[in-house]
């Protein structure tokens, strides 16, 4: 189940050496051998990449992804295949990212064409497919592939990644992307090497090179108890998303124990509300705080930076309650344009 792939250079013909793009690793692969990936290979001097399959396949509800500025309460039909450019200590999804160098993950897979997907998702009534689950930027033109159809079918298209890009793989993306949500982990280079396996510059210049590209981002950061919790890396991490735009939603959420990383507890409430405040005192129009439903104040909801009318009230990922949506975006007491993808 595999193809040739697109997103590709090649470094030395006579030795069928390949430079591949996908990811900001940009591994070079010899003749027989595999990125850090371990799904993108080089075949007698022929890149190979995965297609038409799933890892997982599930409807989730688009809050979940998490996206708050987009189309609020309506389903996701969520697909994601297997490995990843990271090994993250605390990976919740470590059963399919971590498939094809861990013994103890393993996941069967389906085999499924875009085709079969597009069909689940307009049975399901979703209004997005959404690659995630397991790193999307190393299965890109299989993701492209499906989101070809899926806009012919009047659907949306998601990205749910680590922000691990490059400028080619963004470029090749930008036609089919609608949203992308990026996980910016740790403000701190040594974190990324040590847990995560990857360089927080390779994060930092895909957040600005996907909102400079036009496609709607949302930045999330999962707040892990004693790695990256303090209050000045919060603030880095909040000065750097408003240093590229304040009308970038910003996501603090919470951890819980998973994976390799068991030695410390979920992640306090208030850690949460500390966050969200941080976020909104640097500048940041749109804070939210989630994994912990009900227990952050009003955190979870969208309220209009101008006179502070809340206009999309959130429990979890259940919508309450949907101003926006009638409004077509705009603020139904000030008139001010809450930006997003609201119809």
């Amino acid at each position: 189940m595999s193809v040739p792939g697109e997103l590709v250079v090649v470094e030395d013909a006579a030795e069928k050496k390949l430079r591949c793009v996908a990811c900001g690793h940009r591994c070079l692969i010899k003749e027989g051998r595999r990125g850090i990936c371990k799904v993108r290979y080089n075949d007698g001097g022929v890149l190979r990449v995965p297609r038409n399959y799933v890892g997982a396949l599930q409807v989730d509800p688009v809050e979940k992804k998490p996206f708050f500025h987009v189309t609020p309460g309506q389903s996701v039909l969520s697909f994601g295949m297997l490995g990843c450019d990271f090994h993250c200590d605390y990976c919740q999804n470590w059963e399919i990212s971590q498939t094809l160098r861990d013994d103890a993950a393993g996941r069967d897979y389906i085999p499924v064409t875009a085709e079969d997907l597009v069909a689940a998702a307009r049975s399901y009534r979703s209004r997005a497919l959404a690659s995630t689950y397991n790193e999307p930027l190393i299965t890109s033109e299989w993701a492209v592939e499906v989101f070809r159809h899926t806009r012919q079918a009047g659907m949306m298209t998601m990205y749910i990644s680590n922000g691990n890009g490059t400028p080619e793989v963004i470029a090749y993306l930008r036609p089919w992307l609608d949203a992308y949500k990026i996980d910016l982990k740790t403000m701190q280079d040594q974190h990324y090497r040590k847990y995560l396996g990857g360089v927080l510059q390779n994060v930092l210049d895909t957040i600005r090179l996907v909102y400079e590209a036009g496609i709607w981002l949302e930045v999330l950061t999962l707040i892990v108890p004693g790695l990256n919790d303090s209050s000045d890396e919060l603030w880095d991490a909040a000065r750097y998303i408003r240093s590229v735009s304040p009308d970038i939603p910003w996501h603090v959420t919470a951890f819980h124990p998973d994976y390799k990383m068991l030695d410390r507890g979920p992640t306090p409430s208030d850690t949460l509300v500390r966050a969200a405040e941080i976020g909104a005192e640097a500048g940041l129009n749109y804070v939210y705080a989630g994994n912990a439903p009900g227990r952050t104040q009003n955190w979870e909801d969208t309220r209009c930076p101008t006179c502070q009318m809340t206009l999309v009230r959130r429990v979890g990922y259940r919508v309450q309650e949907k101003k926006l949506v009638q409004s077509g975006g705009i603020c139904p007491q000030c008139k001010t344009r809450i930006p997003g993808i609201w119809q």
